[in-house]
């Protein structure tokens, strides 16, 4: 098969315009389009056969498919992936939609996790589809590190970050730990947290005990043992993908087939949560990605568009990424917009913070 854009290219005006027709009608109702329905859309008068003639013509370069006999026609993947390409025009984003999406970051900014969630259900909202967010890893660094003795048998650790965040655990500590090894174990790990994180303070600190185990003895050694082991298993610092507005979608379902398609998505969400690889599709740098169908690597399962863009920090680094998904009949060209803003003004947001 031809390449999409050449096929587009070697048009002529009047198949170019049917296609376009077919795919917008198609985007706006989700519905095969007759061609009796499309001689009064057109600008040029042509009969009903004629433009069934067109028709056939796109149907034949794959741009086009009639799901069933004697119905109207629906774009293909990549019929749709042509007009994105090449046909799609951007709208300019509406102020009532502006102004929802900023009221979200207003409130409680100092609360990364809160904003983040308020952002997916303002996107969901203002787009009737189902919003996705991938929040930043916390990766700030550590400012101070406290033990403290509760009882014999339990402590805590109380860790101090760069970005004011306070975290504390509860473990078991060794036993005959004293006050003051858990002092010595304290000044051992402050002396050596600058610019480190807690994955990083984690990674490299039996290398650090191993090269200096004279400066500290073996009950310090524990302590910090047991200590950073309290946060082994957590899942804090880790990506959440925040998910909001599934109903959406079951709302949009037309047809049976399309509700099943929405079933396989959920199921793909549910198995998706906490997935790094959302972010990878925004592996290529800033902007607005569309994916369509099978493109879409994360949810292949349910045939699904997926438009999404990153956003960064202060340091132009991509930490997260913000999206809308749903069936492939999104209206792609007032999503697009919705979308590019909320990722700059998440970025711009939490760069503020940094």
């Amino acid at each position: 098969m031809t390449d999409a854009k050449e096929i587009l290219s070697d048009m002529n005006d009047r198949s170019r315009e049917v296609f376009r027709t077919v795919v917008e009608s198609y985007l706006e109702s989700g519905e095969p389009v007759g061609s009796r329905t499309l001689t009064r859309s057109l600008s040029e008068k042509v009969s009903a056969a004629t433009v069934r003639n067109v028709m056939q013509d796109l149907e034949y370069l794959g741009l086009l498919d009639s799901p069933h006999v004697s119905a109207g026609r629906i774009p293909t993947q990549m019929g749709l992936r042509m007009f994105v390409d090449g046909l799609l025009e951007v709208e300019d984003l509406k102020a009532p939609d502006r102004e929802k999406i900023d009221a979200t970051l207003g409130k409680n900014a100092g609360d990364v996790g809160g904003m983040l969630d308020r952002v997916g259900a303002a996107l969901s909202g203002v787009t009737q589809g189902a919003s996705l967010v991938l929040t930043p890893k916390r990766e700030a660094e550590i400012r101070h590190i406290e033990f403290v003795s509760l009882a014999q048998d339990r402590a805590l650790v109380v860790l101090v970050f760069s970005d004011g965040r306070v975290e504390n655990r509860l473990f078991s500590p060794p036993p005959g730990q004293t006050p003051s090894s858990m002092r010595e174990a304290a000044n051992f790990l402050n002396a050596l947290i600058e610019g480190r994180t807690l994955s990083g303070l984690r990674r490299d600190m039996q290398k650090e005990i191993d090269a200096r185990r004279q400066e500290i003895d073996v009950l310090a050694q524990d302590m910090i043992e047991s200590g950073l082991a309290a946060w082994e298993d957590d899942d804090s610092e880790k990506a959440r993908l925040i998910v909001r507005g599934r109903a959406n979608l079951i709302g949009e379902a037309g047809v049976p087939e399309e509700l099943d398609l929405i079933r396989n998505l959920f199921d793909d969400l549910e198995r998706k949560q906490d997935i790094a690889e959302f972010l990878e599709l925004t592996e290529d740098g800033e902007g607005v990605r569309i994916f369509i169908g099978s493109e879409n690597k994360l949810f292949s399962l349910s045939g699904s568009s997926l438009v999404v863009s990153p956003y960064m920090n202060s340091d132009r680094k991509i930490i997260g990424a913000v999206g809308v998904i749903g069936p492939t009949r999104l209206n792609y060209g007032r999503i697009v917009p919705i979308v590019d803003y909320t990722a700059q003004l998440v970025g711009k947001l939490l760069s503020d913070r940094s």
